[in-house]
């Protein structure tokens, strides 16, 4: 799969396309010119990852649990290729999961699966529950006649209340930060993350914005505001 570079050193930051976006979005949107004063000063090294949303969520001609699998399959090609590949460009060992709308879930349910190897998350405007994602997007509808184990791997707030303790105790070592503007249809299941994530004991920084929010506009202002900390962070 291809992918795009951006910087030499700093934290490495993993950038997870919007729905059935590409590698070249980010770029092409201008978030990366936004951070460009972070990437010249070597704080952060961005690496724009592909999707296989239209092979797996978006793909209709799979069962639910075909959808969970194909996802699943990304997830390791995440972690056994891409983030050695990151390694090898640049061994700081500060990485950063960061997305948006469907690209926010993309980070946080890698983070949620893998969190030994993050140690932050912001995820902007991300839906965090299929049940509730399935009302303003009639795709998810399957999820109310599924309970397939794959599915739940991949669904992050039935994910936490499942959590072992083990499991809870290495994400607790995770920054994880995920705003959502207060109109936005997703809303709610930000709200729901949080409300799991407190009943577990995990610590994270829900931040409700003013209106829909769910825009390009919107999240260049929030990776400035989440991710100028990265640096003090590392040190």
């Amino acid at each position: 799969m291809e992918l795009l570079v951006f910087g030499d050193s700093g934290a490495r930051v993993l950038v997870f396309p919007t729905s059935c976006g590409r590698f070249y979005d980010w770029e092409n949107r201008e978030m990366i010119k936004t951070l460009e004063h972070h990437i010249e000063q070597g704080k952060l090294q961005i690496f724009c990852l592909d999707s296989v949303d239209t092979e797996s969520w978006w793909n209709t001609q799979l069962s639910p649990s075909e959808k969970g699998a194909r996802h699943l399959d990304y997830h390791q090609y995440v972690i056994d290729e891409v983030l050695p590949f990151t390694k090898q460009m640049n061994n700081n060992d500060f990485v950063i999961a960061l997305g948006a709308s469907m690209g926010a879930y993309h980070a946080m349910n890698m983070t949620f699966r893998f969190p030994q190897s993050f140690n932050k998350c912001v995820a902007m405007s991300g839906p965090y529950d299929f049940a509730q994602m399935s009302a303003p997007y009639d795709i998810f509808n399957w999820i109310h006649d599924c309970d397939h184990e794959s599915v739940l791997e991949c669904n992050p707030v039935p994910l936490i209340k499942a959590a072992s303790q083990e499991h809870l105790d290495k994400l607790k070592k995770v920054e994880l930060i995920f705003p959502i503007g207060q109109t936005d249809p997703l809303h709610d299941s930000n709200v729901m993350l949080s409300q799991a994530l407190a009943e577990r004991d995990v610590p994270h920084s829900f931040h409700p914005w003013d209106g829909f929010a769910h825009d390009w506009p919107y999240w260049k202002d929030m990776i400035l505001i989440y991710l100028d900390d990265a640096q003090k962070e590392i040190s």
